[in-house]
């Protein structure tokens, strides 16, 4: 890997890589897989290559969640059609969303995070994430090309790796205990009450780290040095000793820090509940608390 990208600790199933780096191993038998926010932004322009894999359609709404990962068989069909094989490794990388006038939500980044945690969840075992995203690539002048790239069917069979989530009955046994952080990924305007959720506010425990504060100001899919990013997690009480529970609106900004101090800081007791603020008020008993202060 390039001295200048993130390095992941240990060999783990994912790893951050450079623009250089893929340059680098571009002839290799790779997966490029081109997640940027509009199927019209790949068309406009992408890495040579790269096939287009949209974010939200690793989502879908069951019973009453609106954003419930799809399961083991719908997944197959997916990650069949666009060719991931286990024995492949594959890249992934989002863009700014040019062409898309909503940026607050759509091209902010975590395209490639939803991505990238979901062929984990799903069973891949060698996932690269390129730091910096399309936007770094062509900043550093490398082509991108409007010729689609081809899509050869796979049989690859995926299985759930549960232990990387937890659920909503899960999260009630682990949230408030001494050695458990919940951390709220959302921006901090969001986390202390505005947002389009039916209550304001957030999770009661639960500690404000914005997923955005991780990343680089110029550009969110390039993420903070290391030892940055270690010190914002440590000044929530975040530190490797804990369990941490990451968690957001849907599940979709906390893929960013899940996959951040897991596989970048090499945390070894993360979990992810996928349901997030959504689900937590999916029962209307469950109190919020508005403001900075976790409770």
């Amino acid at each position: 890997m390039d001295a200048t990208a993130p390095i992941s600790a240990g060999e783990g199933p994912v790893r951050w890589v450079s623009p250089a780096w893929l340059v680098d191993h571009h002839a290799d038998e790779l997966l490029i897989l081109d997640c940027q926010p509009n199927i019209h932004e790949y068309i406009n322009g992408h890495i040579p290559g790269a096939v287009y894999l949209n974010e939200n359609i690793f989502r879908a709404h069951e019973g009453a969640c609106p954003s419930r990962w799809i399961n083991r068989e719908a997944s197959m069909w997916l990650l069949r059609q666009v060719g991931v094989r286990a024995d492949v490794p594959v890249v992934v990388y989002t863009g700014s969303g040019t062409l898309t006038g909503c940026t607050s939500y759509i091209g902010d980044g975590l395209e490639q995070t939803m991505v990238a945690y979901s062929l984990l969840r799903f069973g891949h075992g060698d996932v690269r994430i390129l730091d910096g995203g399309l936007d770094a690539w062509r900043q550093e002048g490398r082509s991108v090309t409007s010729a689609y790239g081809t899509a050869n069917e796979s049989e690859y069979e995926p299985r759930v790796r549960n232990t990387l989530f937890i659920d909503y009955d899960e999260f009630l046994d682990l949230k408030d205990r001494d050695d458990v952080v919940v951390l709220d990924a959302r921006p901090a305007a969001t986390y202390q009450g505005q947002g389009p959720w039916p209550k304001p506010g957030h999770i009661p425990g639960a500690v404000n780290l914005p997923w955005k504060s991780l990343m680089s100001e110029k550009n969110t899919r390039q993420l903070r040095p290391p030892a940055e990013i270690r010190a914002a997690a440590e000044a929530v009480g975040a530190t490797p000793e804990k369990t941490i529970v990451c968690t957001c609106g849907t599940g979709r900004e906390a893929t960013n820090e899940f996959l951040t101090f897991r596989y970048l800081l090499g945390y070894p007791k993360v979990r992810l509940f996928e349901g997030s603020f959504t689900e937590w008020l999916n029962y209307p008993a469950n109190p919020t608390v508005i403001g900075p202060n976790p409770r």
